[in-house]
């Protein structure tokens, strides 16, 4: 990944790019794995994922 990459849409995860799920994952804390389960369940938008991410830590804890 580019060192200056950013997302095209800052509010959306394009699970078809490996550059946007290797990202998100650095930015979300989680593994591109988990990255796209997440993606697959609840949709592409930051928010929702991060929400989801946080539940999933939580309910490990």
């Amino acid at each position: 990944m580019p060192a200056d990459f950013s997302p095209l849409d800052p509010g959306r995860i394009h699970s078809a790019d490996p550059f946007e799920i290797e990202y998100w994952s650095r930015q979300l804390g989680c593994t591109p794995e988990e990255l796209q389960d997440v993606v697959a369940r609840v949709g592409e938008h930051v928010n929702v994922v991060r929400e989801e991410l946080e539940s999933r830590r939580a309910a490990r804890s």
